[in-house]
């Protein structure tokens, strides 16, 4: 069965997701834009947001709950691409992911929880590969600097010596930010989890099972369907703030 909609944004009542909804409502609009849903817990907050961000009255509204597989999986099964913007990941993530890799359903989120990467990419690599599901995480805060700086070098390497570098490392040494509600409950359980289990701790010290190399946007596959990063320490080239 072909999917019903390009993209559905799961967790659209919450702060981000609502975000995430509005600028949709906003610039996908017109003759071949892609389709898309908002999807959450209860229909009515779904329906108040959607008013509130000035949505059509005909958006789709989806109503899935993470601790209901099932219809997780009637959501997974309506959509090419889910962005997801539930968190703690690790907490409400798990079932979600696991059904669009069954699926072969794209996924999306902006996960800053190491540890719940890590047990992702070795529980489910081998059948994402299978069915073809393209997993994305921390497409956000986290990874925004060091995906635009990669970008920007990879740019600036080609202009001055005529083509990319063969590995860009990334630093933050200052920035300037506070925690959001569910960064910080994202925070909480990471330091819960490790405590119970303290062999955690390597997975925060180097939480990707292997090292990608920025080469430029032909090579961003790397060899798996999940996107890896990791920080690699090396002497601070440049400062960035938020």
């Amino acid at each position: 069965m072909s999917a019903k909609f390009d993209i559905v944004v799961y967790g659209a009542t919450g702060y981000t997701g609502q975000l995430v909804a509005e600028y949709l409502a906003e610039n996908y609009v017109g003759d071949g834009a892609p389709t898309w849903a908002m999807a959450g817990r209860s229909s009515d907050k779904l329906a108040s947001v959607r008013d509130a961000i000035g949505a059509p009255a005909d958006t789709p509204l989806i109503v899935a709950d993470a601790a209901d597989p099932a219809s997780l999986q009637a959501m997974v099964e309506q959509a090419k691409l889910i962005v997801t913007t539930v968190g703690p990941y690790q907490l409400y993530g798990s079932d979600l992911l696991a059904a669009c890799v069954a699926a072969g359903t794209d996924y999306m989120d902006l996960c800053g929880e190491p540890i719940w990467l890590k047990q992702m990419i070795d529980r489910h690599e081998a059948a994402a590969k299978a069915s073809g599901a393209r997993i994305m995480f921390s497409c956000g805060f986290d990874s925004m600097p060091f995906e635009l700086g990669a970008f920007f070098v990879q740019e600036e390497a080609r202009r001055v010596f005529g083509a990319p570098a063969s590995r860009v490392k990334g630093r933050v040494r200052d920035l300037s930010w506070k925690f959001s509600g569910g960064t910080s409950a994202s925070a909480r359980v990471t330091f819960e989890a490790v405590a119970q289990d303290l062999s955690l701790v390597s997975i925060l010290k180097d939480p990707s099972p292997s090292r990608l190399d920025f080469k430029g946007p032909s090579s961003r596959a790397a060899t798996s369907r999940f996107s890896r990063r990791t920080c690699n320490p090396g002497p601070p080239r440049s400062r960035w703030r938020r």
